[in-house]
């Protein structure tokens, strides 16, 4: 089985240093390349196709979440996980709307970093609830920069979801993992599975990051201020 390849994104020299030998202490992960901005992070991604880029946010010049809109519409892109050195943040949606698969604190332990990686690249968000309650308050709050709608023909696709799959959507939004939905629906988990990914086919989504955000900002799931 070949290696995922990495590039790990950020400004401080001895940051990136320190990844590296956490990951290619691992067996199965292989870093490929770093980057000290968005705009290198972007080259670097073009030129070497990595699985997985470790995107940090703040940084001179180009930003991470700058590089990771860039990098997310690239075709066959790489998954990015955002680093980040805070638990709560004024880029959180903003880096979930540019396509980032997920979060992890910079001071994370090493098999979470490890852990994270794994989950990011074999396709699913790293989005817990923490992090999703952090979206929901962007949105209640209107903290976002960029008013969206959600376009008619993704609106469309909501109205043809199943009365089931639009529950297991809702649920999706809230935050709950495939076990927590099947515990609630009582059905098994790779019924819930099944469903998740019948609704991102459907919805023209990537992932469950992708789902949250669309939940909210379609309407499907309203959020109440003070929750």
């Amino acid at each position: 089985m070949s290696s995922l390849r990495i590039v790990v994104v950020d400004d401080q020299a001895l940051v990136r240093a320190g990844f590296r030998l956490v990951l290619e202490a691992q067996e199965g992960l292989q870093v490929v390349g770093e980057a000290a901005d968005g705009d290198a992070a972007v080259e670097a991604v073009q030129v070497l196709r990595p699985d997985v880029v470790l995107m940090d946010i703040r940084m001179p010049g180009s930003d991470g979440i700058s590089a990771t809109r860039i990098i997310t519409a690239l075709p066959d892109p790489p998954k990015v996980l955002i680093l980040t050195t805070f638990n709560v943040n004024s880029y959180v949606y903003e880096a979930l709307r540019a396509g980032a698969s997920g979060f992890l604190l910079k001071d994370a332990p090493p098999e979470e970093l490890v852990a994270a990686i794994a989950v990011v690249a074999r396709g699913d968000a790293l989005l817990g609830a923490s992090i999703t309650r952090q979206v929901i308050e962007q949105f209640v709050t209107g903290q976002s920069a960029v008013p969206y709608a959600a376009p008619a023909p993704v609106l469309a696709a909501l109205s043809a979801l199943t009365e089931r799959e639009r529950t297991v959507l809702t649920l999706v939004a809230e935050g709950l993992s495939n076990v927590e939905i099947a515990d609630r629906l009582y059905v098994a988990p790779s019924t819930v599975k099944t469903h998740v990914s019948q609704v991102l086919a459907k919805l023209g989504l990537r992932d469950r990051v992708q789902a949250v955000v669309l939940a909210y900002e379609s309407g499907l799931v309203r959020a109440e201020r003070g929750r």
